[in-house]
């Protein structure tokens, strides 16, 4: 894979420059995701969030998640209500986890507690599976072919 150059050098949440970008999960409980992130993907959870309504904060490698309990309207979303998914198999977007050794990280992330939909299967250029976590949401796992390319 090419490396793609970038003005910023340095990412770190929050940023002291430029930007840094988290993926927000709606979550049933702050305390029970975070830890799902940080035991299963090695995380480290920077905030536990709290009652206040406070989020938590969880860096997983080189990305960032957010995960809040849902809500109604707030004055900066004056229409939009946050909630977990009504059904595992509706589906609008997953979180995409790319590994160097799928079957390695199968086995470790499996004697964590994470529940794989399938053992790791081959499709198009790579070899993929699916996790979900404790409210429904979809993270898939997978591993380019030897020779396969982006772009």
């Amino acid at each position: 894979m090419s490396q793609v150059e970038v003005e910023q050098k340095a990412y770190e949440m929050p940023p002291r420059e430029g930007f840094s970008v988290a993926h927000f999960l709606t979550v049933a409980d702050i305390q029970r995701s975070a830890e799902f992130y940080a035991n299963v993907f090695g995380g480290r959870i920077l905030s536990r969030g709290d009652s206040s309504g406070a989020p938590g904060y969880i860096q997983i490698a080189n990305a960032w998640l957010i995960v809040n309990v849902g809500g109604g309207p707030t004055p900066d979303k004056p229409s939009t209500t946050l909630s977990v998914p009504t059904h595992p198999d509706a589906v609008s977007s997953f979180m995409n986890i790319r590994v160097a050794d799928i079957q390695a990280c199968y086995e470790l992330w499996r004697s964590r507690g994470a529940e794989f939909i399938t053992e790791p299967k081959d499709k198009y250029g790579e070899t993929r599976c699916y996790i979900r976590d404790p409210d429904g949401y979809m993270i898939e796992v997978g591993q380019s072919k030897p020779d396969f390319t982006y772009g």
